[in-house]
C-alpha cells in the first residue's frame, strides 16, 4: 500500500527506501524472503549465515532480472580442469544457459580443456548462427584478439556440430584445424575421451 501510495498518489514522504529487520526469529528466512519481492530497500538479518544469505540473494537476483535481456558470461577463454597447452580448445557461445551446460558436461568427461567462449549477446549457439553473430569471422578475429594460438599449442578447435556449415571457411580464416563436435553438449563426454592425447 505504502508503495502505491508513493508511485500511483505521488505521495512523497512513502518513496524513501524501506527497511525491515527480521530480529533473528525462528521465521527469519520467511520474513526476509518476503520482504525482498516486496521492495524492501534494506533488510537487516539477525545472522549473517550463507545458510540464510545465499538464498536471499538468488532470490533477490531472479526477482531482479530483466526477463528481456539473456543472461551472459564474459567472452574469454576459459580453463576447465586444469588444461595444458595440449589441451583441447573448444567453442560455445556466452548464453549462460548454453555455457554451464557445456562446462558441466566438460567435467564430467575429466578431461581438462580450454573454453573459448564467443560474444553472441547472450544468445544460444544456433540462434546466434542463423542471426549471423556466430560467423567464421567473428570467431576468426576472437582467436586473434585473445592470442589463442599462444595459449593452446593444439592448433585445432572443436566447433559445435550444429555450426558445422562454418568449418571450412573458419578453418580458412584462423589458420587452425576444425574438428566438428557433436551437436548436443550431452555428446562431449563421450567425444572428448575419444580425442587422441
Amino acid at each position: 500500500m505504502s508503495r502505491r501510495m508513493a508511485i500511483k498518489s505521488n505521495f512523497r514522504a512513502l518513496g524513501f527506501p524501506t527497511l525491515i529487520r527480521t530480529n533473528g526469529s525462528s521465521d527469519e528466512l520467511v520474513r526476509a524472503a518476503l520482504g525482498i519481492p516486496k521492495y524492501a530497500s534494506v533488510v537487516v538479518l539477525g545472522s549473517g549465515s550463507p545458510d540464510l544469505v545465499y538464498p536471499l540473494l538468488t532470490l533477490r537476483q531472479n526477482i531482479y532480472t530483466d526477463p528481456q535481456v539473456p543472461l551472459q558470461v564474459e567472452e574469454k577463454l576459459y580453463d576447465v580442469g586444469s588444461p595444458t597447452p595440449e589441451s583441447p580448445l573448444l567453442l560455445t557461445v556466452n548464453f549462460s544457459l548454453t555455457y554451464f551446460t557445456v562446462v558441466g558436461d566438460i567435467e564430467k568427461s575429466g578431461v581438462p580443456v580450454w573454453l573459448l567462449v564467443a560474444d553472441t549477446d547472450g544468445l544460444s549457439v544456433m540462434t546466434a548462427f542463423a542471426a549471423g553473430k556466430l560467423t567464421a569471422e567473428s570467431v576468426a578475429k576472437l582467436i586473434e584478439k585473445l592470442d589463442i594460438k599462444n595459449k593452446c599449442k593444439s592448433n585445432s578447435i572443436v566447433i559445435p556440430g550444429m555450426i558445422s556449415r562454418m568449418s571450412g571457411k573458419l578453418s580458412e580464416l584462423s589458420g587452425m584445424d576444425i574438428v566438428v563436435g557433436p551437436r548436443e553438449s550431452a555428446g562431449l563426454p563421450k567425444f572428448l575421451k575419444s580425442l587422441p592425447r
